[in-house]
């Protein structure tokens, strides 16, 4: 089979990694997310993925991540299974696949035109499931998405990325354009911005991180209409057993640290 080519770079070039963590975690024999798809995309992308230096602990880090998401999609979608889904940064994600949500779901991935043209020759088409190729960031690509549904947002590993003054935009525009719902995904101190830009996977990329949130009730006062819900760790210390031990003793520690404890975390609000 002939392998899919790709020239990305910098915030593009990220989304790499968590399709490489993710289908590294789901070869492991107790793997969280069993992310078969992601798995099987690595295999037919020609890419040297060693030089993102994706080790077992970020490996790992990445399927809690997206199992908490995973769950609360899935919480969602039992409360209201005609709900419409905005994967927003899809990147190559399988996250659709992985949960194969009820038929009456209307399901939006949404990322930069390349990303989605990629996306095309990886994955299979399905009923109910749109791509669009647009920046979040440009308002136009809402004018795509229906109003009239209670809508799941998801946001992962996306928000660091976008230019701080977008992010309340962006979130607005969702606000006012969507019935109700909520909104789901990961954000960062702007301590944890700066731990995270040292990691040897986005120093590889390039990759420039923006946006930090320090407090998860910044967005309530930019965004009228939006409520936190929930707050948090990326990690949970049931899972965290499968890294290594100087990870875990350093996540112990500084979940009794509350300025630490902010440095990541997952964020849901209502609106």
């Amino acid at each position: 089979m002939e392998r899919e080519k790709v020239a990305l770079t910098k915030e593009k070039e990220t989304l790499l990694i968590t399709l490489y963590g993710k289908a590294l975690e789901s070869r492991q024999a107790d793997s969280l997310l069993r992310d078969h798809f992601a798995d099987e995309a690595v295999g037919r992308i020609d890419y040297d993925f060693a030089r993102l230096k994706v080790d077992n602990n970020m490996s790992v880090g990445l399927a809690i991540r997206a199992k908490t998401l995973d769950d609360w999609v899935s919480e969602f979608l039992a409360r209201h299974p005609d709900a419409m889904v905005l994967h927003l940064g899809c990147g190559l994600d399988t996250r659709i696949f992985r949960l194969d949500p009820p038929a009456g779901v209307e399901w939006f991935d949404v990322d930069y035109p390349q990303v989605i043209a990629l996306r095309r020759k990886l994955y299979p088409e399905r009923q109910n499931y749109h791509l669009i190729g647009s920046s979040v960031t440009d308002p136009a690509w809402l004018d795509k998405v229906p109003h009239d549904r209670p809508a799941l947002v998801v946001a992962e590993g996306l928000m660091p990325y976008l230019p701080a003054e977008e992010g309340p935009r962006l979130f607005a525009r969702l606000v006012s354009h969507l019935a109700r719902g909520e909104i789901i995904g990961d954000a960062y101190s702007d301590f944890g911005l700066w731990l995270v830009s040292l990691a040897p996977s986005i120093r590889a990329t390039g990759a420039e991180l923006r946006w930090g949130i320090n407090d998860a009730r910044d967005l309530e006062k930019a965004v009228p209409g939006l409520k936190l819900v929930e707050e948090v760790s990326a990690y949970k210390p049931e899972h965290t057993a499968r890294m290594d031990w100087a990870s875990r003793w350093l996540i112990l520690l500084w979940s009794f640290i509350p300025p630490l404890r902010r440095v990541g975390r997952l964020l849901r609000y209502r609106f």
